[in-house]
């Protein structure tokens, strides 16, 4: 009976995502030198690297909020409300300013590329097929998805 995946795997997933993400912005930009130009490709490629990125920084992010050197987690604990709100305030500050940088390299982009932006959220989005297949792959593993 194979459960959810498990914490080791769990790991590799997220490792291999990143590279999963930079692989297949990859492929499309090589598409696109044929298609299109070496801009557009240059632009996706820009999109898929950026996407990663953004990936690793948010995952560092939610790893330093959750779980800490020892396992323990500043969400399980009593008694440290002073703790947990400075924790919460620097998590979501730092959130804050990935979304402001990313925000601002998409109006850089526009304002000096605008033809070239879908290029550049292709190469971005790449992140949401890598996702799609990580998870049909690990409900595919499962043999049983309910409790």
């Amino acid at each position: 009976m194979n459960q959810a995946p498990t914490i080791m795997e769990e790991e590799k997933i997220l490792r291999r995502i990143p590279v999963e993400i930079l692989l297949l912005s990859l492929v499309m930009a090589l598409g696109a030198i044929f298609l299109f130009n070496p801009l557009v490709a240059l632009f996706i490629f820009a999109g898929g690297v950026l996407s990663t990125l953004s990936f690793i920084w948010l995952k560092q992010a939610v790893s330093r909020l959750l779980l800490f050197k020892n396992g323990d987690s500043p969400l399980k604990k009593k008694g440290q409300s002073p703790f947990l709100k400075k924790a919460l305030r620097s998590a979501l500050a730092l959130y804050g300013i990935r979304l402001v940088l990313i925000i601002a390299i998409f109006f850089i982009i526009i304002f000096f590329f605008s033809r070239n932006i879908i290029a550049f959220v292709a190469g971005f989005s790449a992140i949401v097929p890598v996702l799609l297949a990580e998870a049909v792959v690990a409900l595919s593993r499962m043999k049983q998805w309910k409790s």
